[in-house]
């Protein structure tokens, strides 16, 4: 059996189980020790698949654990579960984040909470926006960061998030300790989509201070090419959204244009010392941003601009010889506009 079929039967499993201890009339809090434990080990990656999974079992499973003496005399007392953050109706998801207090107990319900930022009902958005803060503080600060690593990757896609409840998730991260932690995951993480959380994380003044740490000690690649381009440009770049422009209206054609948002750094390493250590970076993605800054900042670091063409026209990528290359000619072409 593929793995994810087993993971599938075991979250029916345990949501069938705890909508029976729902209806059990013994207890009066529902016993969500096996759906929480299921939950911890899924994958945020395919957190939509999921949620309706849940959902929609979750509805079926409520309905058929009802003992039939319920079904015929009265209804049950309804609980307010965390499960009631993905109902189908609208007002059963505000009540539940109205009512709901105290830590979410893990990173997959922190995400159900954190995804009604982007729900379809504007009273839910707004009561996501007053109680999220709360949960966020009262729940385990990794549980926070994960979900807001997967989050933070393609939050610029929900179509119905508000810049008020952008305001609350900039709030969150910049808590002290979340904010470290996030500093942290940025260092230390080997995969995942870091270097879009870099560049969502540069719209708060989190990362101020800290990225050319970050470029010399991130794990990835990438996340170091892009802390030394924020450090060479003086700025942290990110993606708002995309709308779509129209490139032949004749004939219904177009695409859709990336939104760019942008903030300024203070920086306080020279040009020089920049170049010099990301040049010696063990990976051609840094070096090529290296080389890169070097073609544009040529006239500006006189005899020393040579001595980096140079280094970088003796790289073993191609990609950063080429420029290294490209740098040179400029140099002697300029050398030859001067003699004459």
């Amino acid at each position: 059996m593929q793995q994810s079929q087993i993971m599938e039967d075991k979250i029916i499993s345990a949501v069938r189980t705890f909508a029976s201890s729902i209806n059990s009339g013994s207890k009066v809090v529902a016993d969500m020790s096996e759906l929480i434990e299921v939950t911890s080990q899924l994958p945020l990656s395919s957190f939509d698949y999921w949620e309706r999974l849940i959902r929609s079992e979750f509805s079926i499973a409520i309905r058929e654990s009802i003992p039939p003496k319920w079904k015929v005399w009265s209804k049950p007392k309804e609980l307010v579960t965390w499960l009631d953050l993905i109902n189908w109706d609208g007002y059963k998801r505000e009540k539940a984040l109205r009512a709901l207090s105290g830590a979410a107990p893990n990173t997959f319900f922190f995400s159900l909470a954190l995804r009604r930022l982007n729900d379809w009902v504007p009273q839910v958005r707004k009561a996501a926006r007053e109680k999220l803060p709360g949960i966020a503080k009262a729940t385990d600060p990794e549980y926070v960061v994960e979900a807001l690593c997967v989050a933070l990757s393609y939050w610029n896609s929900w179509g119905r998030i508000e810049e008020a409840d952008k305001d609350i998730l900039q709030k969150i991260i910049c808590e002290k300790e979340i904010a470290k932690s996030l500093r942290s995951k940025l260092i230390s993480s080997a995969s995942g989509p870091m270097p879009s959380l870099f560049s969502q994380l540069g719209r708060t003044p989190i990362l101020d201070g800290k990225i050319e740490e970050i470029a010399k000690s991130a794990i990835q690649p990438s996340v170091r090419a892009k802390a030394y381009r924020s450090l060479f440009e003086g700025r942290v770049v990110w993606i708002e959204g995309r709308k779509w422009v129209w490139t032949d209206i004749r004939y219904c054609e177009g695409r859709l244009k990336p939104i760019v948002g942008e903030r300024k750094l203070e920086i306080e390493t020279p040009l020089i010392d920049l170049l010099k250590i990301s040049s010696e970076d063990r990976s051609s993605i840094v070096r090529r941003v290296s080389a890169e800054i070097l073609i544009r900042e040529l006239g500006n670091l006189g005899m020393k601009a040579r001595v980096f063409a140079e280094r970088f026209a003796s790289d073993n990528s191609q990609a950063v010889s080429e420029r290294g290359e490209f740098a040179l000619k400029k140099l002697d072409k300029a050398a030859r506009t001067n003699a004459s």
